[in-house]
């Protein structure tokens, strides 16, 4: 599809589709495939690394959690849009459906543009301070905080009070889970 905003006298612009909870991909997909090239979708999602209890498992996530963008002809294709399996509707302010700028769209597109599906990996947050609970090995359970982010390897150095002394220890960064902070 060109990137003019007309084409063939269809003014193709760009606007947020609202999905069914946790179906982003699946509805832009349904868009895709239904309509047969005459809708540009865009449904960026993010991967990265999660410590669970069970261990570290690869999470994939939307960029934009029950939205995806798409570019169409809204007098033609806005009806057909919103009958779409997987699609609850567009975003609206009032009666209006807001345009999302080109320049947004073509510079989060470069963004993803070199990974597959538009799944951006991305890396973690740990800072000085987090308590965390080790999740993996033999101190599964045992809890800790970060005393230091170490920049190269994915580690931290960890406070852990062991056998009755508290003792600075180097540890991946997957074998962490970061306790949620009481309110």
């Amino acid at each position: 599809m060109s990137s003019d905003p007309e084409v063939e006298g269809l003014e193709l612009h760009w606007y947020v589709l609202r999905t069914q909870t946790k179906r982003e991909h699946i509805a832009a997909a349904t868009v895709t495939q239904q309509l047969r090239g005459e809708v540009e979708v865009f449904c960026p999602r993010i991967k990265y690394k999660k410590p669970t209890r069970r261990g570290v498992i690869w999470w994939v996530d939307p960029l934009f959690p029950g939205y995806f963008l798409a570019r169409f002809d809204i007098k033609k294709h806005l009806r057909d849009l919103l009958h779409v399996s997987g699609v609850s509707g567009a975003i609206r302010f009032g009666k209006v459906l807001p345009e999302v700028p080109e320049s947004f769209v073509k510079e989060l597109q470069q963004e993803f543009s070199h990974e597959e599906e538009s799944i951006l990996p991305i890396g973690h947050k740990l800072g000085v301070g987090d308590e965390v609970e080790m999740v993996e090995g033999v101190f599964r359970g045992v809890g800790g905080i970060i005393l230091e982010v170490l920049p190269s390897n994915e580690r931290v150095k960890v406070l852990l009070e062991l056998m009755g002394e508290t003792r600075p220890v180097d540890l991946d960064v997957y074998s962490l889970l970061v306790r949620e902070k009481a309110n």
